[in-house]
């Protein structure tokens, strides 16, 4: 059965992941997006943010992980990411988090590298 899902996208903070020393002393913009799996049925019968996932908080969160580290990859942000989410949100029965490094230090003209993942509860 499809679900219903929540998107919170462009949640940009100043993180220090990578593999280079600059980029863990120096700092870089991340932008995550986020798709929470869930039933919003209960919610919108009940017209209560208790009943879903209050993505105020959500928010928050994804800026907290992304402060967090540092680590040298943004697979390892997206799955803290993901696992923070899914441990924080009963309601959300799986999660995509799409990492953007649009300030990654390679070597050729591109415009972002992303890493895309769907974890779900287990």
């Amino acid at each position: 059965m499809r679900s219903d899902t929540i998107t919170l996208s462009g949640i940009t903070a100043i993180g220090h992941h990578g593999v280079f020393e600059h980029e863990k002393r120096d700092g870089q913009p991340f932008t995550l997006d986020v798709v929470l799996h869930t039933d919003i049925r209960k919610a919108a019968a009940s017209d209560n943010v208790a009943d879903t996932a209050h993505y105020g908080e959500l928010g928050e969160l994804v800026v907290a992980q992304i402060q967090d580290g540092p680590w040298d990859l943004i697979e390892t942000l997206a799955e803290k990411t993901a696992a923070a989410i899914l441990g924080s949100f009963p309601t959300v029965s799986g999660v995509e988090v799409i990492v953007h490094k649009p300030k990654a230090p390679i070597t050729v003209t591109f415009s972002d590298v992303t890493i895309h993942i769907y974890r779900e509860r287990e």
